[in-house]
């Protein structure tokens, strides 16, 4: 009988995490697995259990939350045979994504894991942590640290208020490079360094990112004016920016990027400010899907 534990953060989602795991239960149920299930109260406590429940050696960890869930997961699996679920409950769900799972609903997500099959996929490395999706230093970081500050709306509406705010007075900034060992300084709007293709929910800022190449994509948007970079914001979501005259990127092994004042944000996540050096980690984390 297979063993599943279900590691659950219920606030995610607007309560919608504990929903979608109580509609996955009776499916694994019905299919004979075996389950526990764990709730998380924060973040940190996530990765703590998961990697309790790592220890275990199920057959499969599975999170019910959003990206912080499964980058939380991801600290606990990485460089194990234990392979990650996801039922997908938070905002951006960009991870799952990457797979093409069910959103919100479930039941259909866990059949997806009942009947997947396991695949071996990168994760990135920032010092002793990891992440799966895409981090971010720039523009879209600043608005990250401006949202996180304000208390009011909750949700997307907040990062959107932050975003006008941050468009205002935003600049290009100075950044120092290193990829793969070459240094370069430069003028950019922001740096995104992808282990998958997106971020925010779909935003495909590092499109054309592979999940198993054994490498990290790097992308650079440089100076553009306020309105341009307005203009140019929704060709993310189908990756079409890529034509633009000031998008540059790279494939790299491991990049070292720097930048006065500025966060870094992977998964959702903050992951600290920068100088942040960056490896991929081929194969480190398996996932059923």
């Amino acid at each position: 009988m297979p063993r599943v534990v279900v590691l659950t953060n219920p606030t995610s989602g607007k309560g919608r995490a504990a929903r979608m795991r109580d509609e996955a239960l009776p499916r694994f149920h019905g299919a004979g697995w075996h389950t526990t299930t764990l709730t998380s109260r924060n973040a940190e406590d996530a990765v703590d259990l998961a990697r309790v429940a790592a220890a275990e050696r199920p057959d499969v960890l599975v999170v019910c939350g959003g990206d912080g869930m499964v980058n939380a997961a991801i600290q606990a699996l990485a460089g194990t045979d234990v392979p990650l679920g996801i039922l997908p409950a938070g905002t951006g769900n960009d991870f799952a994504r990457y797979f093409d799972l069910p959103l919100r609903d479930g039941a259909a997500a866990a059949s997806r894991i009942i009947n997947g099959s396991v695949r071996t996929v990168d994760v990135a490395r920032v010092g002793e942590r990891y992440f799966g999706g895409v981090l971010a230093a720039g523009f879209d970081a600043v608005v990250n640290e401006r949202a996180n500050r304000m208390r009011w709306p909750r949700g997307q509406m907040r990062y959107n208020l932050a975003t006008l705010a941050e468009l205002r007075v935003f600049q290009p900034l100075r950044y120092v490079l290193e990829l793969d060992g070459q240094e370069r300084t430069l003028d950019a709007m922001l740096v995104a360094i992808g282990n998958g293709p997106s971020f925010g929910g779909g935003l495909r800022i590092t499109h054309g990112a592979e999940l198993d190449d054994g490498l990290l994509d790097v992308v650079l948007i440089k100076p553009v004016s306020r309105l341009e970079l307005v203009r140019t914001f929704p060709k993310l979501y189908d990756g079409s920016h890529v034509t633009h005259p000031q998008y540059e990127h790279h494939r790299v092994k491991r990049v070292t990027v720097a930048c006065s004042g500025i966060v870094g944000y992977a998964d959702g996540e903050r992951f600290g400010a920068l100088p942040l050096s960056v490896e991929a980690v081929p194969g480190a984390l398996a996932v059923r899907a």
